[in-house]
């Protein structure tokens, strides 16, 4: 099902850039550039992760579009700290059902290497992990979420060559040295 929804969304998306390619380009006034939205951004990433990126990169001009890329590291992320809270809740289970075998009496079965103690220690130590993957998969969402949001910021920003920035030493009395910082508009 979300295999599913997610062909669908990027149907979509491919379909909006491909009308978009067929119109030709001409310079649009500054007033009428439409504004991209940084808000639609995030909720298309925090609905659907990865869809944010791909939703950038369809209104970045031809030369800009590089947001992509990081749709696989999102499911990477995702995938590999899902796997490991999945894993580490699994083996807590294990150990708490053990040890809860041992104390009504059924004897050792699968961990008898391992005192009591042992089992404690161990299941303290997979319920951690566990807590700390599901950690890092919030983290790894909600980063995101924040990447769109910021990338969508940056879509209509100008980065041709007629910016320029300079950084000069400057010496402000005989013992106050400073740098002086110039913007160049052209």
């Amino acid at each position: 099902m979300f295999r599913c929804s997610l062909l669908i969304v990027m149907l979509f998306f491919a379909l909006l850039s491909r009308a978009q390619d067929s119109i030709p380009h001409q310079k649009a006034p500054k007033d009428t550039i439409k504004k991209h939205s940084w808000v639609k951004a995030c909720v298309f990433s925090a609905v659907i992760p990865g869809t944010g990126q791909i939703y950038n990169s369809v209104a970045m001009p031809k030369r800009k579009k590089h947001a992509y890329w990081k749709v696989p590291l999102i499911y990477a992320g995702l995938g590999v700290t899902t796997f490991f809270a999945v894993k580490n809740g699994m083996a807590a289970k294990a150990y708490r059902s053990e040890y809860e075998s041992r104390i009504a009496g059924n004897g050792i079965s699968a961990f008898d290497e391992y005192d009591n103690n042992g089992l404690i220690s161990l299941y303290t130590q997979a319920r951690s992990k566990r807590d700390f993957a599901i950690l890092g998969v919030g983290l790894v969402y909600i980063l995101n979420v924040v990447d769109a949001g910021v990338e969508a910021h940056f879509v209509n920003f100008d980065i041709s060559d007629n910016l320029s920035l300079s950084v000069r030493p400057r010496m402000f009395d005989s013992y106050s040295y400073g740098a002086s910082i110039k913007f160049n508009f052209r």
